[in-house]
């Protein structure tokens, strides 16, 4: 192999040694320099973008490196600056969080740096073992992420119960990838898709094992009935970590979903659609339905989260290429407003789990105007509500879906929108139409680094609502190396 072929792969080469650097750099600063630390970390994360913009886009079509293990290419440049941004965006607003915390940063920032490392592979594999290599380094990122507050009752259960599942649906993925390699004999995403354009189908074992894949997606996604680890995680989890893989890893699982169901697997579109919608519709009803009850903030976005897969799920169903290009759309529309909804949950969070209650909401309005009008703008963004993005990228997944001829599903999905206005609005009420003197609201932290980042996913967020052309045109391009543009 020439080591020419390395040069378009020194982006995750220089994150995994800027990844290591930071992590010895906290191991001797301890709770020291922890701005320092999130400094670093997102410089390192400014230039990897950088890297990724100059050596990542191939001059013509999509350009295979290493041996055929990774693919550059419109695609992956998209995902991979979706990525980065979510996680520069986490350290900014973890900062803060960790300075008030007994726990140290250097290894906080190095494992974000790992699990977008692990990310940006899967969003460039072009063979199912480098998708699956990238897959595990980030999994084994979050498990770690999940269990930081390792003196926290619910971290350390969280991070269990999120492990052991975790392992689980790593082994179903394995298995389900060794029944189509031992049936088509490659691992190549490309050989793979020209075999079953060939004719090669209709072999059960071959249909099981993409069916054993897909369950293994439907996991890392957390959908319905993959999900059970989400609420546990999401609520044992520092604040910081739970926003992190509620947008970073979960935009990485959908590229990596696209990369399998929109190219590889294709032309099988038959065999596993009717998963993918029923799938898509019970993920949809059962977030929205157990998130109504939820009282915990962190748990009823756990909720919410999984509703928001079901949502993505619907591009995957309609197997398009709008499907494909509004799926790309949704998840960076999703990665603002999710953000900056778990930001506010950490301007609160200053004794102990304080913030995760939605009563710590109360009379926010009175208190700080400018925050509570910040939070009503993401949790109409998350209810699809106009001019916000999150109409925008629902509307196009939806219109996706209608043109593709699934219109009961759209009906589901409009349906649980508008039950996902009742849960979203319980805080809306609680900041506007409660006064706070008997709910004892939390107060609000003093943290200029995450009131930037929460204003930064503010204009996002309105932004795109209002023009939302030229995220459209970024996300159209380059679809053509999944076989769908």
């Amino acid at each position: 192999m020439n080591l020419s072929q390395f040069i378009p792969f020194l982006p995750e080469i220089f994150l995994a040694v800027a990844g290591f650097v930071i992590l010895l750099a906290g191991i001797a600063a301890g709770r020291r320099g922890i701005r320092a630390l999130t400094i670093a970390g997102v410089a390192a994360l400014a230039v990897t973008a950088v890297l990724t913009w100059l050596l990542g886009r191939p001059a013509g079509g999509p350009e295979v490196i290493l041996g055929g293990m990774l693919v550059l290419d419109g695609f992956a440049l998209y995902f991979k600056l979706v990525m980065i941004v979510a996680s520069a965006i986490t350290l900014m607003m973890a900062a803060g969080f960790l300075e008030r915390s007994s726990y140290g940063g250097g290894e906080f920032v190095a494992l974000v740096l790992y699990a977008t490392l692990g990310m940006m592979v899967m969003a460039s594999g072009a063979n199912l073992v480098s998708l699956y290599v990238g897959l595990e380094l980030m999994a084994l990122s979050q498990y770690v992420l999940v269990g930081y507050f390792k003196l926290e009752v619910k971290s350390n259960e969280g991070a269990v119960k999120y492990f052991v599942l975790g392992a689980l649906s790593s082994g179903i993925l394995l298995y389900g990838i060794s029944l189509v390699y031992g049936t088509l004999g490659t691992l190549d995403l490309g050989g793979i898709r020209d075999a079953l354009g060939a004719g090669v189908s209709g072999n059960t074992a071959l249909g099981l094992g993409i069916i054993l894949v897909g369950f293994g997606m439907l996991f890392k996604v957390a959908a319905v009935p993959f999900h059970v680890w989400t609420p546990d995680a999401y609520e044992g989890a520092p604040t910081p970590v739970t926003a992190f893989i509620s947008v970073g890893p979960k935009a990485a699982a959908f590229a990596m979903f696209l990369r399998l169901f929109a190219g590889a697997f294709a032309p099988e579109i038959h065999s596993w659609r009717l998963v993918m919608w029923m799938a898509a519709a019970l993920t949809m009803i059962y977030g929205n339905v157990a998130a109504l009850t939820q009282n915990n903030v962190k748990r009823m976005l756990a909720y919410s989260s999984i509703a928001h897969a079901g949502y993505a799920l619907i591009g995957i169903v309609a197997g398009s290429v709008m499907g494909t290009w509004a799926l790309l759309l949704y998840m960076l529309v999703y990665t603002f407003m999710n953000l900056g909804a778990f930001g506010f949950v950490i301007l609160l969070e200053t004794r102990g789990y304080a913030g995760e209650q939605i009563s710590d909401y109360a009379g926010l309005a009175k208190r700080h105007p400018g925050a509570a009008a910040g939070m009503l703008i993401f949790m109409l963004a998350l209810a699809g509500i106009p001019p916000t993005a999150g109409f925008m990228g629902k509307l196009y997944l939806f219109s996706a879906a209608v043109e593709a001829g699934y219109i009961k599903l759209v009906v589901i999905a409009v349906i649980m929108s508008a039950v996902s206005l009742y849960y979203y609005f319980r805080i809306v009420l609680e900041m506007y139409f409660r006064d706070g003197e008997e709910d004892v609201p939390a107060p609000l932290a003093r943290d200029r680094w995450l009131e930037a980042m929460i204003t930064l996913c503010v204009v996002a967020t309105l932004v795109i609502g209002v023009w939302p052309a030229p995220m459209v045109g970024w996300a159209r391009h380059g679809l053509i190396a999944l076989g769908v543009g």
